[in-house]
């Protein structure tokens, strides 16, 4: 492999390895010749997120000139041109090797772009828009490495538990988002329970949630985890090398609902984290579960109505 496209999946390997310990240890049990590839996807989307989230500090123009620039110059490397990055190398290869949908570059970058100007949704039908690009596109980039015997009928799975992934996120990391000015939980479900946008803030500065926002958090949950069902049977639809690496993610994620839901729905007074003891208990199950085995859906059984 020529040295700087070897550099460039180091560097997506390494982005993988700090910032998302939960998907890097399941794709640990990929084969290697596969491990890259989802490196690469990851540090594409992490690389786009720390342009956005890392720039804070900066005036609101200078993070948006920055994502264009970086971009054009990925558009500017799927067109064949020649680019000097320390990352982009490696995800253009990969989406060369399986000729992954350019379109769902495009639909990632536009979220991005919105996290730049949109603080708050005021439907969940207006949340699930942003989740296509930031979520969804995510699960189908993955599909054709992870390989399946269906690919048709395996996609919308796929999108499932990018909606999964994303929505766990949000319900765990609140606080955190509010200290970047912006809310993932819909308006017109805070509404629903009686929450405001300043409870919330209340609620983080003293580091405990009403009895409303436990409610609101509950009810997020139980829609996270509709997505989850929906999302159960594609795993199963997998190339039989990849489904203990998505048993695993699919598990630990549904894990953080779990703790959640353990410390009574209040996602102020801690970080939901899944224990270490039982994420490396997760995955030696994940490992020897059989191929096609069925997936246990992450808590209560829901209608999958999200």
């Amino acid at each position: 492999m020529d040295p700087d496209l070897a550099a460039a999946y180091d560097r997506c390997r390494e982005l993988h390895r700090r910032h998302g310990r939960t998907y890097y240890l399941a794709t640990r049990l990929l084969p290697a010749w596969k491990r890259r590839h989802v490196h690469a996807l990851y540090g594409f989307t992490r690389y786009a997120d720390e342009i956005v989230d890392g720039t804070e500090d900066l005036p609101p123009a200078e993070p948006a000139a920055r994502l264009d620039e970086w971009s054009a110059r990925f558009l500017a490397g799927l067109h064949g041109a020649s680019i000097d990055d320390p990352l982009l190398p490696a995800v253009l290869h990969t989406i060369a090797i399986f000729d992954l949908d350019r379109a769902d570059f495009a639909s990632f970058l536009k979220s991005m772009a919105m996290d730049l100007t949109v603080t708050s949704y005021r439907t969940y039908d207006d949340l699930l828009d942003y989740m296509e690009g930031s979520a969804a596109v995510i699960g189908t980039m993955m599909l054709p490495i992870l390989g399946s015997s269906d690919p048709a009928a395996a996609r919308e799975p796929a999108r499932q538990l990018g909606f999964a992934f994303q929505l766990t996120n949000f319900i765990r990391d609140v606080a955190e988002d509010l200290d970047r000015g912006r809310t993932y939980l819909p308006d017109e479900d805070l509404a629903k329970f009686g929450v405001t946008r300043a409870d919330l803030v209340a609620a983080a500065a003293a580091r405990r949630a009403t009895p409303g926002i436990r409610e609101l958090i509950e009810y997020e949950v139980t829609r996270a985890q509709a997505h989850y069902e929906a999302a159960a049977p594609g795993i199963t639809l997998l190339a039989p090398a990849s489904q203990a690496c998505m048993r695993t993610a699919y598990a630990l994620y549904g894990g953080i609902l779990d703790e959640v839901a353990a410390q009574g729905y209040d996602v102020f007074v801690r970080r939901a984290l899944v224990p270490q003891r039982r994420r490396m208990a997760v995955a030696a199950r994940a490992l020897l579960t059989r191929a096609g085995a069925p997936v246990v859906v992450p808590g209560p059984s829901v209608a999958p109505t999200p």
